[in-house]
């Protein structure tokens, strides 16, 4: 865990191969897929972040993104995914880190729309205490082809790049030198952690099958006290805040 720790540490991210069991994965999907086909429920959690399409004459999600997914059915948070990845995070920035937020992106079959490059503190206010980690579990065999995990190893300092809309309410991204960049595959159960500040990236998917993801984001506890304070809750207007 050590390796895994200063990884995070020094480069903004790491891997870990197996994070969830498949019969814990498969218990996650049946969750995940009702919530996913349930559009009443999840309407006002629910967008594209690939923005919306209306060229068709109807609206067409490419890249669904459902907020605070737990809020809806609070049995995700009895799942062991949750509990593991905690583990996980107070090993990497310590004992006060605990969720802030979940969130679902699917991308479907043949929508082939990337997520734009991006850094996740865009999305948040200023914090004086900066640790951070979002935990990105695979629910199926993810690759580059069907939008796996894009990062760019951090560098010095904790800045946050200009950002702009996608348009039609897209998701931010943000121009930047992409050398480097390395796709983290991976298995169902598998995941990633990365900090708010870490670069990243997927590709659309070009593929027969579904891309389902849940992230998990995590913060020290007295940050996120500050942030719902300041009324942030994570299903509001998609904007850049610093």
């Amino acid at each position: 865990m050590e390796t895994r720790r200063l990884e995070f540490t020094n480069q903004g991210f790491t891997k870990i191969d197996t994070l969830l069991t498949l019969a814990e994965v498969e218990a996650l999907r049946a969750i995940y897929d009702n919530l996913l086909q349930d559009k009443i429920a999840t309407a006002h959690l629910r967008s594209d972040l690939a923005g919306a399409d209306n060229t068709s004459g109807k609206t067409v999600e490419r890249i669904t993104q459902i907020m605070r997914p737990s809020t809806v059915n609070p049995e995700l948070l009895r799942h062991r995914a949750y509990e593991k990845a905690l583990e996980l995070v107070k090993k990497l920035l310590g004992d006060d880190m605990e969720l802030d937020f979940d969130m679902m992106i699917n991308k479907a079959p043949h929508t082939n729309s990337p997520t734009p490059w991006h850094q996740d503190a865009a999305y948040w206010i200023d914090m004086p205490d900066k640790r951070s980690a979002s935990c990105w579990i695979a629910l199926d065999e993810v690759f580059e082809e069907n939008g796996c995990m894009w990062f760019i190893p951090k560098k010095e300092g904790d800045s946050v790049l200009p950002h702009k809309n996608l348009p039609y309410g897209g998701a931010l991204y943000c121009e930047t030198d992409t050398d480097g960049a390395k796709s983290m595959p991976l298995h169902p159960g598998g995941c990633t952690f990365h900090d708010g500040f870490t670069l990243h990236f997927s590709q659309g998917n070009s593929t027969d099958t579904q891309r389902r993801a849940l992230i998990l984001n995590f913060r020290p506890i007295k940050m996120i006290a500050l942030e719902r304070e300041q009324g942030v809750d994570h299903t509001g207007e998609r904007k850049q805040r610093k």
